[in-house]
């Protein structure tokens, strides 16, 4: 993540209130999920979904504005960059992205030329690069089992952000599709939960395993 250069202006002190709220909401959807994780992932994650709730965080400063880049974009940096430091920022922040972006917006996704899987995929392929990159260093023994974890565990952990954004979203039969698209593509165990709770019960043998 990008490191603050200045402490946070007095009017921004809000902010440890909606830190408060999506660990209530992570924890809640964890539990809800059987998701279990170490206290620091789950820490991590937090700050994740805190950081990116200001867009000037989650997406980059352009001639034409405020966009996202590609993740393949971000990939191919990463394993460009010139130095150590660079790749692990670059790697941090690919699987960030992507961790948001599946957890929050997977419905935006299926109008995209890429879709969940893809970021599924990316994001946990990253986390599982960056935590083999920092190895033996000071931020691996800070952050090496977290980035591991986030890695084993990313498809579980989307379900637990897709659990705190549609904590009161309405089902309609559009929604079922999707859920449906998703168990699909992911194996998810949350849209299967959601389906059977719909009378939509999917079929093990109607999908491929999942795999980052």
């Amino acid at each position: 993540m990008t490191k603050r250069s200045q402490p946070l202006p007095e009017t921004l002190v809000q902010v440890t209130s909606l830190r408060e709220f999506f660990r209530d909401s992570v924890d809640s959807a964890m539990s809800a999920n059987n998701v279990s994780v170490d206290h620091q992932t789950s820490h991590y994650v937090v700050n994740l979904l805190t950081l990116f709730a200001r867009s000037e965080a989650l997406y980059e400063s352009t001639p034409e504005g405020l966009q996202l880049r590609p993740l393949a974009q971000m990939l191919s940096d990463s394993l460009e960059a010139s130095t150590l430091q660079q790749r692990t920022f670059g790697l941090q922040r690919l699987g960030d992205v992507a961790l948001f972006i599946s957890g929050f917006f997977a419905e935006s996704l299926q109008r995209s030329a890429v879709d969940i899987d893809y970021y599924i995929n990316m994001g946990g392929g990253a986390y599982r690069s960056l935590s083999l990159h920092v190895r033996g260093t000071m931020r691996g023994e800070a952050f090496g089992n977290v980035f591991a974890e986030l890695a084993e565990k990313f498809q579980p952990i989307v379900d637990v952000l897709n659990e705190v954004r549609e904590a009161a979203h309405s089902t309609s039969d559009a929604d079922i599709l999707r859920l449906y698209e998703i168990w699909l593509k992911t194996g998810s165990q949350r849209a299967s939960r959601l389906l059977r709770k719909l009378g939509v019960h999917p079929e093990q043998s109607g999908r491929t395993a999942y795999q980052h």
